[in-house]
């Protein structure tokens, strides 16, 4: 019996890496769309939406878990770090609220492990996401899988299959500070 892991994704193209090397290590996998930080709804639908499209185009089964679109829960953590650069405080914030919600759905639903696909992201610290991965899932009783998919040429690998599948691939981050 495989483990149970919940991947938390912020979008398709950088989830392409993190779900072929879980596959092949035996994952089951279920990925867990949660975004709030995403602006404006119609680009976080738009992710979503290829989100469901690459997983519905995989040759194995993944399955999907969008948790609902609360823009409000991430402007409240924002406050105050709205002129933060990408990569600074603000973006530690939002991955501890995003980890959070993670660990809490897959503590709620069974699931053993927790990881994200946000170390795909080339302007996104691995080490920030996996310390807040980290708490996160001390806080929820769960496993915290530490990865840095960008590595091993994951970063380029995710090109590659994101060309295959045309994925789109958005040109900021997600949140309206990110979009300057």
């Amino acid at each position: 019996m495989s483990v149970k892991l919940l991947l938390q994704s912020c979008c398709a193209p950088c989830s392409t890496v993190a779900l072929e090397r879980l596959h092949a290590a035996g994952y089951d996998v279920t990925v867990f769309y949660c975004n709030p930080n995403i602006f404006p709804e119609e680009e976080y639908n738009k992710r979503c939406g290829e989100q469901k499209r690459l997983l519905s185009a995989l040759p194995h089964e993944v399955g999907f878990i969008e948790s609902p679109y609360d823009h409000e829960s991430f402007l409240a953590i924002a406050r105050g770090y709205e002129s933060e650069p990408e990569e600074g405080a603000r973006c530690r914030r939002c991955f501890e609220l995003r980890m959070r919600e993670t660990a809490h759905a897959a503590a709620e639903r069974g699931f053993e492990v927790i990881s994200s696909t946000i170390t795909t992201g080339p302007r996104k610290r691995a080490a920030d996401v996996n310390v807040a991965g980290e708490a996160a899932s001390a806080e929820f009783g769960v496993r915290w899988l530490t990865e840095d998919f960008k590595k091993r040429d994951g970063y380029k690998r995710s090109i590659e299959i994101s060309k295959e599948h045309e994925l789109y691939r958005q040109n900021y981050c997600g949140c309206e500070f990110s979009m300057r």
